[in-house]
């Protein structure tokens, strides 16, 4: 089989140092607790001080999830092997520059023709509004897509086709809001003989399949 250089996109794609920070978001802790100071210890009081008024703090918001989940293994062999044939199925995990609030695997194989790569990233926020404030922002960035019904709180898919060098790349995005974290699933695909894409109903079934089983693990044990 002759050998096809990638296109430079795609090239890009493969190198070992994958920068996160892109995809990355600010996580925000609540409120520190305020507390007030009463009098100094042994210091005397009279009978008509008015009492120094109780500590009061911020309750700290509830969290469904404390940390990301290992998102190699949560996804099922059989969906690896549909979606990337020819991929390594254990998968490889992409460093972060906080692994306990994302985390991200990735597959990739060229067989024949045929380039196909996915990403899976679980990102863990510091609440249930934080998480949904930021899958509102993203759903808004990307237009052109579609609601996804039954994933997780909110779902959202768009697919994307580009052109480089006259190689088509098709790129299927898909969000999913799950309580206090974010499910972020790219399927793309190409073919370097015809120069051709996969069809998008393609790229976006798969995408689609990979997240449900994403959000499946999560529920599953990511606590």
């Amino acid at each position: 089989m002759r050998s096809l250089p990638l296109p430079l996109a795609l090239t890009a794609r493969l190198s070992p140092v994958v920068v996160l920070a892109v995809a990355g978001w600010a996580l925000t802790s609540g409120p520190a607790a305020t507390a007030n100071s009463g009098p100094a210890q042994g210091s005397p009081t009279s009978a008509g001080d008015s009492a120094a008024p109780a500590a009061s703090s911020a309750a700290p918001a509830a969290k469904t999830y404390d940390a990301a989940p290992a998102p190699c293994t949560g996804m099922p062999v059989a969906t690896v092997k549909s979606l990337v044939p020819g991929a390594k199925t254990a998968g490889k995990e992409i460093p972060s520059t906080d692994s306990r609030l994302r985390r991200t695997c990735s597959w990739n194989a060229l067989k024949g023709y045929d380039y196909r790569w996915l990403d899976v990233s679980y990102e863990v926020a510091a609440s249930d509004e934080a998480a949904a404030k930021e899958y509102e922002q993203r759903v808004g960035e990307k237009s052109g897509g579609g609601a996804v019904p039954g994933l997780g709180d909110g779902g959202y898919s768009v697919v994307n086709l580009t052109t480089e060098d006259k190689q088509q790349t098709r790129e299927g995005v898909v969000l999913a809001h799950v309580a206090n974290a974010l499910v972020v699933i790219t399927y793309s695909g190409s073919d370097f003989e015809n120069k051709k894409a996969p069809a998008t109903a393609e790229i976006n079934k798969g995408a689609i399949k990979a997240a449900k089983d994403a959000v499946a693990a999560l529920r599953g044990g990511a606590k």
